[in-house]
């Protein structure tokens, strides 16, 4: 593409500026996940979506991807947008990345094997139990307090989510589902609350950014 002007950032802080002092973009390519210790918990890719957004500069989105296991359930969100045209992964280099940014760009077809169609949503992803209108919320409190390290048992577990004790005592049955779903815990033993736990633990880099993002943060309440 002779003639682009490309706007590299590599910090929130610099994705801000980027963000906030462009009038519009004609494509974005944004990493999905950090690969960096110090912020993997606080900032991702899918908190970049929602600064777009926030400061109406949306435009088309072509997410990279790592292609390891901890980014699952961000990968799952990110094809459910509308923003999002193209999934690409980093360890196929620059060519795909080039061809997508420039069908996007020109409000093309994006290719194949990258364009979103292409990749299936998992009906037992994070996201989608989290976003039920019934008890998705409370799973989503309870387990975001459990991944933030800010509950050991009940007592704690209540206080940090400002929900009944009698409620967060149910955890076992508001979130065992989806891990009996996604086939995360041996059938053969007993689902508990050490099992909740562990697995909110297993994901809790994806379970704090969706809570951060949707007003389930520590601050939120």
């Amino acid at each position: 593409m002779p003639g682009a002007t490309v706007v590299a950032a590599t910090t929130e802080a610099e994705i801000q500026r980027a963000i906030v002092h462009q009038v519009r973009f004609d494509a974005l390519v944004i990493d999905l996940t950090w690969v960096d210790y110090r912020v993997e918990h606080d900032f991702d890719g899918l908190d970049v979506l929602s600064l777009i957004r926030a400061c109406d500069r949306t435009a088309p989105v072509i997410f990279a991807a790592q292609g390891h296991g901890m980014e699952r359930e961000h990968f799952q969100e990110a094809i459910l947008q509308p923003e999002v045209v193209c999934m690409v992964q980093k360890a196929d280099g620059l060519g795909p990345v080039i061809r997508c940014v420039q069908t996007a760009a020109f409000r093309l077809p994006p290719p194949t094997a990258n364009a979103v169609e292409h990749f299936k949503p998992d009906p037992w992803s994070i996201c989608a139990y989290f976003g039920r209108s019934r008890g998705g919320a409370t799973a989503a409190r309870i387990a975001g307090a459990i991944a933030s390290g800010r509950a050991t048992d009940a007592e704690s577990l209540a206080a940090a989510t400002g929900l009944p004790l009698n409620t967060v005592n149910k955890l076992v049955q508001v979130l065992g589902p989806i891990i009996e779903a996604r086939g995360e815990h041996d059938p053969c033993l007993r689902m508990n609350a050490q099992v909740i736990y562990r697995w909110c633990g297993q994901h809790s880099c994806y379970i704090q950014s969706w809570c951060r993002r949707n007003r389930h943060s520590r601050n939120a309440w």
